[in-house]
């Protein structure tokens, strides 16, 4: 029984029942598994696409194998480790294990078969490509409930007018629902990118010319066959590469995620701001201790959680992009060790999105807060007052205005006063008194 306490890394321990169905996606298990459904996908490829002097398989032979790959469980991947431990290689431990069972079930005339012709950057290349797709896909889909709600949310307030803020002061006011709505367009937008991008795989070989495809099957063009292969697995293969696929693709998903996670932390600020000045309330949770000597407090740990945890996982994913497409000749191993840690980068930002979703769900408008902060606040119309000046062609609109204004209070009667003193026409000045901060938010409600 794994013990979480004990675990250095808190994805883990503290977080590990957040990320549990995310941690299959990119354990040691399941980049055992992919290297095996690999080599046994590449062993009947060749096998059936007549490799020079290959030995047919019967339809009895293939089901026997897929049988197999079928079955892999836990108990495969331990002997994989352990076969791994021995020969200090990964990948040959996978081919050591399918060979290992084609010997004990009558089907050694196929061993020479498998792992023919590759590299082990091949099986990588490609195990990764399959990885990183389904955390990626992963990370997708929790991003498109988390912009569900904040749409959701942008729809319900988008009546809610509220005193806006430009430098922490004052200003024009808005609803909460158009700027919530700010954040889904924002977020909409990159998914639509990330979803765009193609993970990519080689097949080349040691230095990526094909030399061992080609010997191996000298009738047909290598590349072509490689594409072929690369192609079941709905997975774009990089015709020209060195001994490792330049891993471009994954620096445009983690500039994409940095994006993405940078959209999240700044509605994460934004709440935490709202929240700090009463403009939304906390909904409290019984049980739940916001201090351990104030037990007033409610604090917006959700979004604090959130912004947290993408700052981890946008240091990991600003260095992926910057190593991993780069790399000595026509290769070194720091990108090895480097891979294996994507999946920690998206461990991190999925936390991060439930924090903000399960913080989303705990507000809620403190409208009496949100009124007394419009009412105090008159001096918000010297914008449009000085607009309906100036197209009244009157002198100096901005600067009496500010001279009513900046610094100053400006309360209701004065402001009616003022509006009343000026020689406009009759629609305008109608208009103006009929202005009130709560219904001078342009057409934010309007907004889509």
């Amino acid at each position: 029984m794994n013990n979480s306490l004990n675990n250095l890394s808190p994805l883990d321990g503290r977080y590990s029942d957040r990320i549990s169905d995310v941690a299959l996606l990119f354990s040691e298990s399941a980049l055992i598994q992919k290297r095996f459904d690999i080599e046994i996908e590449w062993l009947l490829f060749v096998l059936n696409e007549n490799f020079y002097q290959t030995i047919k398989i019967s339809k009895k032979d293939i089901k026997r194998i897929k049988k197999f790959q079928a079955d892999f469980n836990n108990s495969y991947a331990k002997k994989i480790k352990s076969i791994e431990n021995k020969t200090n290689h990964d990948v040959k431990a996978v081919e050591y294990f399918i060979n290992d069972f084609l010997k004990k079930n009558g089907l050694e005339k196929f061993v020479s078969y498998v792992h023919l012709g590759l590299t082990s950057e091949d099986v990588n290349s490609l195990a990764y490509a399959l990885m990183i797709r389904d955390i990626t896909d992963k990370s997708i889909s929790l991003l498109n409930e988390l912009n569900k709600k904040i749409k959701f949310l942008a729809t319900k307030y988008k009546n809610i007018s509220f005193l806006a803020r430009t430098h922490g002061q004052p200003a024009s006011p808005s609803t909460l629902g158009k700027e919530l709505l700010v954040f889904n367009k924002r977020l909409k937008r990159q998914l639509v990118i990330v979803k765009n991008i193609k993970p990519m795989a080689k097949w080349g070989g040691a230095t990526g010319n094909y030399h061992t495809i080609h010997i191996a099957n000298q009738k047909r063009d290598p590349v072509t066959i490689a594409t072929k292969f690369i192609r079941k697995f709905n997975i774009e293969h990089n015709k020209v590469t060195t001994q490792i696929e330049p891993h471009d693709w994954i620096a445009e998903i983690s500039h994409s995620f940095i994006r993405i996670n940078n959209i999240v932390d700044d509605l994460n600020k934004d709440m935490w701001l709202y929240i700090a000045n009463d403009i939304y309330a906390l909904k409290t949770v019984e049980n739940e201790v916001g201090s351990s000597t104030m037990p007033h407090k409610v604090n917006p740990i959700d979004f604090e959680n959130s912004e947290g945890n993408i700052g981890l996982a946008n240091a990991l994913f600003n260095y992926f992009a910057e190593k991993l497409s780069k790399s000595r000749l026509q290769r070194d191993l720091s990108d090895s060790t480097t891979i294996r840690n994507v999946g920690v980068a998206f461990g991190y930002s999925i936390i991060s999105y439930k924090s903000t979703l399960n913080g989303l769900n705990k507000i809620s408008p403190n409208k009496k807060k949100i009124k007394d902060e419009l009412n105090e606040n008159w001096s918000v119309l010297s914008e449009a007052v000085q607009t309906v000046m100036r197209l009244e062609n009157i002198d100096n609109a901005y600067e009496k205005l500010k001279e009513l204004t900046r610094g100053k209070s400006l309360n209701k009667q004065k402001y009616i006063e003022f509006i009343n003193d000026l020689n406009i026409s009759s629609k305008n000045k109608e208009y103006l008194l009929k202005l009130k901060p709560e219904n001078y938010v342009g057409v934010a409600p309007k907004l889509k």
